[in-house]
């Protein structure tokens, strides 16, 4: 073997002692959270790459000062969106990419969990699972953890589009309830995430303003996507299912919240259990206002 020849990408990184993925993290003022996100991938990642959305409170210094690399993203409405435009454009250095939002934390287990699978080859992604913690508290009740598929090679993985009409920066510059589709085998990982949010809730509820005026466009034009509503199929293809059957009935924000609150015993989370199974229905009221809106609308302007 001829030891002068260059060394594969994964074998210095290894040598780095970081493992060999890329993580790509979404922001926008997200002076708040983005620290506790960046600090437990230090000397983990071998790469991180921050897009930014014109962020006005330090977010781009916080990332700089942890070694991300940070593009900018302009939205003027249409598609793609933040992530995916970040996946088309740049060229990661890793065969692995890895998605997270600014409130997102990587624990140990999940980490080494991460960097066992990736050395294999009898997978294309991964699915995480994300446990969410609330005003400082784990809601260990309401059916809230989330699978979401943020694991996969590079060149395998993409965002599905829901939406061909118009999307305007109103809609949000961040895919919402767009899933990852991934180019061949998928699996699941184990470990949890942790995904606390530490910005206020005045952020929170602007931030879900933004997410329902795209959701009730989705309920106008109907379902599009390429991850299919079916029952008995992963969480994402269940939850999409659900909505779909239900989102026409005149109760179901209140469904909504009944079903988190008590059916999934949410109730048993105290306070913050009450206060986010409230959101999830409000929010879902907001997003049939909406598409209420856009109907008449749509029927003023074919009188």
């Amino acid at each position: 073997m001829n030891t002068t020849e260059p060394m594969t990408q994964t074998m210095q990184t290894a040598r780095r002692g970081t493992v060999p993925v890329s993580v790509l993290i979404a922001v926008r003022n997200e002076a708040q959270n983005l620290p506790r996100c960046l600090a437990a991938l230090d000397g983990w990642a071998d790469e991180v790459v921050v897009v930014d959305s014109q962020s006005t409170d330090g977010t781009v210094e916080i990332a700089e000062a942890h070694g991300a690399t940070v593009l900018q993203f302009h939205y003027k409405g249409g598609w793609p969106k933040k992530r995916q435009w970040a996946l088309d454009t740049f060229d990661f250095r890793n065969d692995w990419i890895l998605l997270l939002d600014a409130d997102e934390i990587l624990l140990d287990p999940i980490k080494a969990e991460i960097a066992e699978a990736i050395r294999r080859d009898d997978h294309d992604g991964y699915w995480l699972r994300f446990q969410l913690h609330f005003l400082g508290r784990q809601l260990r009740h309401g059916g809230f953890d989330l699978w979401k598929l943020f694991l996969f090679r590079k060149g395998k993985g993409r965002y599905e589009r829901r939406i061909d009409g118009e999307q305007t920066p109103s809609m949000a510059d961040i895919e919402v309830h767009e899933h990852v589709v991934v180019d061949g085998r998928v699996g699941k990982l184990k470990n949890p995430i942790r995904h606390e949010n530490w910005n206020s809730l005045y952020r929170y509820i602007e931030k879900h303003n933004e997410y329902s005026e795209w959701e009730a466009r989705v309920y106008f034009e109907g379902h599009k996507g390429e991850v299919p509503p079916r029952f008995f199929g992963t969480q994402a293809e269940r939850r999409r299912w659900l909505k779909a059957r239900l989102v026409r009935l005149p109760g179901f924000p209140i469904l909504t919240f009944l079903y988190h609150y008590v059916l999934r015993l949410g109730f048993l989370d105290g306070r913050p259990g009450l206060i986010y199974c409230t959101l999830k229905g409000v929010q879902r009221f907001h997003a049939k206002a909406k598409w209420y809106e856009l109907e008449m609308k749509h029927e003023a302007r074919d009188l």
